[in-house]
């Protein structure tokens, strides 16, 4: 995703929440909330998992167009818990990844594995939707916010007993550690070019603190390079597309894990 992409995802972003926000108010939606109730722990599955890996649904990406555009939420979650995932990763952007909060409280009947709301997330609006779907945790990148609007999310989540994902892509954004979140991720993916690499997360696994779980995101479309980045020190893999473009995410999931050994 080239910065400029990024750009235009986070300005659509803006507008598509302020328009949320006018036909159901934030108000309104913290009176659905009630007490907030403990989420379901990303950080401690993972570090309980023989695998790690977060499996995700998605339907497709702007660089890959439609992966898999009829994916059914209330069938492919649940198929990959049977076939071994750690947690879910669910794309709730609608625009750019043919997604929505209805995904998550589809599938949220099906699983008792932890979900990750992946989306875009810049507003607290955005945390309070992901809690009413019973998400459990929530991505926050970098790349989209300052730190200081990085670690208010970040404490607005906690407050809402949500887990943060806080996505690295490069070694310019380590100060963003401090912000406090539950899990780190870095990103092979290129922002200027698109291209994964998942050196990537070799090359930045040793500036990572070691009291929290890390996670290699994208372009893993092999065991092997998940046995490599376990060696580097990795405790969870997100992946997605290496599934969804199968006609059987969960089947393929469940011949990976076989692949691994474990």
């Amino acid at each position: 995703m080239s910065k400029d992409i990024l750009e235009e995802i986070i300005a659509h972003k803006r507008i598509e929440i302020a328009g949320q926000e006018k036909v159901v108010s934030a108000a309104f939606l913290e009176k659905q909330l009630g007490e907030p109730v403990p989420a379901r722990s990303l950080k401690q599955a993972l570090m309980a998992s023989p695998t790690g890996i977060i499996a995700e649904f998605k339907r497709r990406s702007p660089s890959k167009g439609w992966i898999h555009q009829d994916a059914d939420a209330g069938k492919i979650p649940a198929a990959y818990q049977q076939a071994g995932a750690a947690a879910l990763s669910i794309l709730t952007d609608e625009a750019y990844f043919g997604g929505t909060l209805k995904d998550i409280r589809t599938a949220r009947p099906t699983t008792s594995l932890p979900i990750l709301r992946k989306d875009f997330i810049i507003s607290r609006y955005q945390l309070l939707q992901a809690k009413l779907a019973e998400a459990d945790a929530v991505l926050l990148i970098a790349s989209a916010l300052t730190p200081q609007a990085c670690r208010t999310l970040t404490c607005q989540a906690h407050e809402l007993n949500l887990e943060v994902l806080l996505e690295l892509h490069g070694e310019h954004e380590l100060e963003y550690l401090t912000t406090g979140p539950d899990v780190v991720g870095i990103n092979n993916r290129n922002l200027g070019t698109f291209h994964t690499d998942v050196t990537h997360s070799l090359k930045l696994a040793e500036h990572l603190p070691k009291h929290l779980p890390r996670i290699s995101e994208s372009g893993i479309a092999h065991p092997e390079t998940l046995k490599q980045l376990r060696q580097a020190g990795f405790n969870g893999f997100l992946i997605g597309e290496t599934f969804m473009k199968t006609e059987a995410p969960g089947e393929t999931l469940r011949n990976f894990i076989q692949t691994l050994g474990l």
